[in-house]
């Protein structure tokens, strides 16, 4: 039975576009990683834009005036980030909220309460999150090393769900939302996430000074992220079947939109960041 799964999986066109599609993006965020500061935080505020497009999109007002509030609201926050004081980042969520506010009442009733909070929204739950990852990123020493733990929690955490799933999911997780997510895969996947992080943890121990047991450090906020990361999945695929949508866009072949695949990273965000500086304060 295993090996008839096995055989379908290797055989499915749709596995080897959303492989070779991921390998690429995997080399994209690689690179930007690698490089991190200024060239991250503008792949990033792209990214935050683009999805935050297609929140929009589905919520009709992509090209609209609330969904331009988001866009620049996301903009102001990654500026603020990389030439002001964090301080100031409040009010860039408060003059979003009453520019959206006034909007909502100047055209009444031309906009729903969903469209409106859906455009406030969307700057938290794409544009802060993601944000966090460049901070991340910066935190001297270890930032370097410690960011990628976000890939390990949700990149890591899906592929080896995916394939604990296709190999041995039986038992339906939540299957009123997702009928092909599996009891198997889900503990697969935080399985495989935590394997990668301690296999990363001795990897990388010698060169952050300021984490001390970095593989079992790595082990408990991976375990953590692979748990959450799945809730983001999950919670994305819950607003697509309120609103009514398959998939967010169609920019990345096998996966659908930004939000379709980085669904999962968005939530592990600052959950990675919080223990992680945390991990630090600690030692």
């Amino acid at each position: 039975m295993e090996d008839d799964r096995s055989k379908s999986l290797l055989k499915s066109k749709t596995f080897w576009v959303r492989t070779i599609s991921g390998l690429i993006m995997s080399l994209v965020l690689i690179t930007v990683f690698s490089i991190g500061y200024d060239v991250m935080l503008v792949f990033f505020c792209l990214l935050s834009l683009v999805g935050a497009f297609e929140l929009n999109r589905a919520l009709k007002v992509g090209w609209e005036a609330p969904g331009f509030v988001t866009y620049a609201a996301i903009i102001a926050h990654y500026a603020f980030l990389r030439f002001l004081d964090h301080k100031y980042l409040l009010l860039v969520y408060a003059v979003a909220m009453i520019i959206l506010l006034a909007i909502f009442v100047i055209t009444f009733p031309k906009y729903e309460l969903q469209q409106i909070f859906g455009a406030y929204f969307g700057i938290f739950y794409i544009g802060v999150t993601l944000s966090l990852l460049y901070l991340l990123r910066i935190h001297p020493p270890s930032g370097a090393y410690l960011v990628w733990l976000a890939v390990l929690s949700s990149w890591g955490c899906d592929i080896a769900a995916y394939f604990f799933g296709m190999l041995f999911g039986k038992h339906p997780f939540v299957p009123k939302l997702s009928p092909k997510k599996s009891v198997e895969g889900a503990i697969g996947g935080v399985f495989g996430a935590v394997v990668l992080a301690v296999a990363y943890g001795f990897a990388v121990q010698k060169y952050i000074p300021d984490i001390k047991l970095a593989p079992l450090v790595f082990a408990v906020i991976c375990a953590f992220g692979a748990a959450v990361a799945q809730v983001g999945d999950l919670a994305a695929s819950a607003i697509k079947r309120k609103l009514q949508i398959k998939d967010y866009g169609k920019i990345l072949p096998g996966h659908g939109g930004i939000l379709d695949r980085f669904d999962s990273m968005i939530i592990v965000a600052p959950i990675t960041y919080l223990v992680a500086i945390y991990a630090i304060m600690m030692n």
